[in-house]
């Protein structure tokens, strides 16, 4: 369990602060784990200081026990995640029930195609998505990624899935501010990015082979609730040798779980409505 988290009290930003330092601190802080969750490599105090719009003196006060209690890393003048709130983001995705239905069926898929199976759901006021679960392929090579790793939406299939079934206006007002700032195998622009897009609708699936990095491959889709929205993405991932291999079959594997697992969410969504009403 992680430790009992302490904030320091002390408010130099003035008095006029002060009377309301509880709800004030909580909204930095949770603006501070938001900001370093999209920066894997870190931020400084300024960068921090900038984005947060808050006093390099004041963010130290929160910086200090969230160090000390490993919720932070301090290194090379850069914050990053520490163990301890991985430890708590894990205990609060052991509640959330979109795991956990989904998790029998990614378990499913990964022996059926021996590849490693990812869950992700996607922040679209930010861009962003975030993989919650992973059941790793039995290979000894294969692709793997910490739970909790966040993409931008452009640069993988299953990014690529969220983006494509989000909503009409959403995804063209993305496209119209896009910027490609994380260099892939295979090159992008809005164009291709378009097309691209539209080629999932049809399919129902996305899939690259060496289109993120040179050797690695993908295959993903999309999962829906009872209403027919998006709510999460499903994918496989692993050497682009095996995928090239068997394409077609692990496309077709892929897309009969999303089709099981939106079935099962459906279900689930409707007991809970049901139980609700009564």
């Amino acid at each position: 369990m992680a430790p009992a988290l302490r904030l320091n009290q002390a408010d130099p930003e003035g008095s006029a602060e002060r009377g309301n330092s509880g709800p004030r601190s909580l909204t930095r802080l949770l603006a501070l784990f938001d900001a370093l969750s999209a920066s894997p490599d870190g931020l400084t105090l300024a960068e921090l200081s900038t984005m947060l719009g808050s006093p390099k003196s004041s963010l130290l006060n929160l910086l200090r026990p969230l160090v000390t209690e490993a919720y932070l890393i301090h290194s090379g003048g850069s914050y990053r995640l520490g163990p301890s709130i991985f430890r708590l983001a894990s205990g609060v995705v052991d509640v959330w029930p979109l795991p956990r239905i989904v998790r029998p069926f990614s378990e499913q898929l990964a022996k059926r195609t021996g590849e490693s199976v990812l869950l992700s759901v996607m922040d679209a006021d930010k861009g962003l998505m975030t993989y919650v679960d992973l059941v790793h392929s039995p290979h000894p090579v294969r692709y793997q990624v910490a739970v909790g790793t966040v993409r931008p939406l452009y640069d993988s299939a299953a990014g690529r899935v969220h983006l494509a079934y989000g909503p009409r206006v959403w995804r063209q007002d993305y496209l119209a501010k896009a910027q490609f700032d994380v260099r892939t195998a295979m090159p992008m622009t809005k164009a291709s990015l378009k097309r691209e897009l539209d080629q999932i609708i049809e399919e129902g699936i996305a899939w690259s082979v060496d289109g993120f990095m040179v050797g690695l491959s993908a295959v993903a889709a999309p999962l829906f609730d009872a209403n027919g929205v998006c709510v999460a993405c499903v994918n496989i991932a692993g050497p682009s040798d095996r995928f090239r291999a068997d394409l077609e079959t692990r496309k077709a594997a892929v897309r009969e779980c999303a089709a099981r697992v939106s079935k099962a969410l459906a279900a689930a969504e409707r007991s809970t409505a049901a139980q609700g009403g009564s």
